[in-house]
């Protein structure tokens, strides 16, 4: 009893609070426990249902997995070490990390890329208009062929050249595109850049703008991104370009891009993200018929949960 005892006190104890109402992939299952306890040696896992529960065994915790942390959580948390959550922003947990260790997902990239190129092609090959057509039983050859572009050897400038927008580009590349990523820092070109790819400062980006067919957004919030693309800087695009927003909201006025939508000035754009969600239902985003609209959900699959747990158990493993 006493050597029972004296291991389950030198177990990683990890405390998980993982649920939500909206999207069934973005929940801790029992399957995913049993996961990390097969992968992740002495591991002793507790997962809560709700947040009543949670509180009940964090002041215990030096571990825990959530989707959000309230700072004043924080005052029955005396023993927390470490944050993980499978989010790739920052905006639900807003803490101190010079008192508590976070740490974000970082596996979001090749959903994510699916979702873009996806849409990339929903407008390239004409897929909306194509189904009008059908509807309307009309062998629409002619206007369909008229719209119809292609990937190959269009200019993609992605804006916010971490993780996700590399892996974006990474996806893009076979398709023949010319990347340009842009970044505040520089880094070394991606082992499958070409010499016409390239890796920008952001101060460069005005000039790239002029000449980009796709404009990929892949921008974290905060007040650094704040308003950055700015209504001139969307002015500078060519009216053949398509606008990729799978970052955050905050990157842009949403009246500004009403304008260049409404006037033409881009040809279209795939939202995945707004500066308040959701999005009003008064917004003139939802009617335009050149705006594909999803509700924050690129990163979302079928097997968002098990990817995270998989890099989950690397993490722990890691831990001192």
């Amino acid at each position: 009893m006493f050597y029972q005892d004296l291991h389950l006190m030198n177990k990683k104890k990890i405390l998980i609070y993982l649920t939500n109402s909206h999207v069934q992939a973005w929940n801790f299952l029992p399957d995913h426990g049993r996961f990390l306890e097969k992968n992740v040696p002495d591991l002793n896992i507790s997962i809560c249902l709700n947040s009543k529960e949670f509180l009940k065994y964090l002041p215990e915790a030096e571990v825990v997995v959530v989707w959000f942390f309230n700072t004043v959580w924080l005052e029955k948390a005396p023993n927390l070490k470490h944050i993980f959550t499978p989010a790739a922003g920052k905006d639900w947990i807003k803490l101190d990390e010079s008192k508590v260790e976070i740490s974000n997902g970082r596996f979001h990239g090749p959903m994510i890329a699916e979702s873009v190129i996806g849409a990339i092609f929903y407008f390239l090959k004409a897929f909306h208009f194509s189904k009008k057509m059908q509807l309307q039983q009309k062998w629409a050859r002619v206007k369909i062929s008229k719209r119809l572009g292609s990937l190959q050897g269009s200019r993609v400038t992605i804006l916010g050249f971490g993780h996700i927008g590399e892996c974006i580009s990474r996806f893009l590349k076979p398709y023949g595109c010319v990347i340009t990523g842009i970044k505040r820092t520089l880094i070394k070109n991606p082992d499958y850049f070409e010499s016409c790819d390239r890796v920008l400062k952001v101060e460069k980006l005005s000039e790239v703008l002029e000449t980009t067919d796709h404009l990929i957004l892949a921008l974290p919030g905060g007040v650094e991104t704040e308003g950055i693309l700015t209504y001139d800087l969307l002015c500078k695009l060519p009216a053949h370009c398509y606008l990729f927003n799978i970052g955050r909201g905050n990157v842009y006025e949403e009246q500004d891009l009403v304008e260049v939508l409404e006037n033409k000035k881009i040809a279209g754009a795939y939202l995945d993200v707004f500066s308040v969600e959701p999005l009003s239902e008064k917004s003139s985003l939802w009617s335009m018929d050149n705006v594909l609209i999803q509700p924050h959900i690129s990163a979302a699959s079928p097997h968002y949960m098990q990817l995270y747990v998989e890099e989950l158990a690397d993490e722990i493993n890691n831990l001192k």
